[in-house]
């Protein structure tokens, strides 16, 4: 029951009220929940979202949806309606329908208290991965090594270094993104997606060190600035609160779901043949 149960949940994620039209056969719409559905299925559910593809998977994927629909089109203009296959599974898939589309209403329905979730967490506090070791950094963006040398010059010994980064920001950072914000990036891990060159310089500095020397990337040229450094640590209720939320109340559905079939069974008459 509990695979049934994560299966329909899944579908959950698949699903997108605010579909697009990405493409149309013999006037018949095919939209990006569609062949997001697809996607998941081809995956067995380790992918739903086809605009994380390459351009020549994503046309590959939507050929597929097309071609089903199609075969499917075909398959109605001769007959397959009458056959007692398709009639058969016609009605198992009318069931799946019922059943998942109940399960989301009633998952919905679902109320959970914030007493609920606070003794969840204070029970299973132990449980939860860490939060792992984190690096704040701000950075500078320049094209050429030679900027980059003069940039880490014009930074090394000044007496207020974070007055100085900043306005190194505002007069050579090529990051037009990072430059509204003084160069700040933000908290990085050892798990955060950027270019390893970038990530291993930051990894082997300390709280308030600028680069000694230019970081190279396929972006360009770094200067890096730790503005602080935290060691792993256990979170704190407040900062995976919803994350806890999501996890009380998926179980408690689970644990309500589970007595109600149970009280179906009991009143059914069941004969195992």
């Amino acid at each position: 029951m509990k695979k049934l149960i994560t299966g329909i949940f899944a579908l959950f994620v698949a699903a997108n009220v605010n579909a697009a039209v990405i493409a149309t056969v013999d006037g018949q719409e095919v939209t990006d929940e569609e062949v997001n559905i697809a996607l998941y299925q081809m995956t067995r559910g380790q992918a739903s979202n086809y605009e994380s593809l390459n351009d020549a998977d994503k046309k590959r994927l939507i050929d597929q949806v097309i071609e089903r629909k199609l075969l499917a089109k075909n398959a109605l203009k001769n007959g397959i309606e009458k056959d007692p296959d398709y009639q058969k599974a016609l009605s198992q898939a009318k069931d799946n329908i019922a059943i998942s589309t109940w399960i989301e209403r009633e998952f919905n329905k679902l109320q959970i208290t914030d007493e609920q979730i606070k003794k969840y967490y204070d029970d299973n506090a132990n449980t939860f991965p860490p939060k792992p070791e984190s690096w704040t950094v701000s950075h500078i963006l320049v094209k050429d090594e030679a900027t980059a040398k003069k940039v880490i010059k014009e930074l090394n010994g000044v007496k207020d270094l974070p007055a100085k980064f900043t306005e190194a920001v505002q007069k050579y950072s090529e990051d037009n993104v990072s430059k509204a914000k003084g160069g700040a990036l933000g908290a990085v891990t050892k798990q955060t997606p950027l270019v390893k060159e970038f990530l291993d310089a930051t990894f082997a500095m300390k709280k308030g060190d600028v680069s000694k020397t230019p970081v190279k990337t396929v972006y360009g040229y770094h200067i890096i600035y730790v503005t602080d450094k935290s060691a792993e640590s256990k979170y704190v209720f407040e900062e995976i609160k919803n994350e806890v939320a999501d996890i009380v109340k998926k179980e408690e559905f689970n644990k309500n779901l589970q007595s109600q079939v149970q009280k179906l069974k009991d009143k059914a008459k069941i004969e195992i043949k």
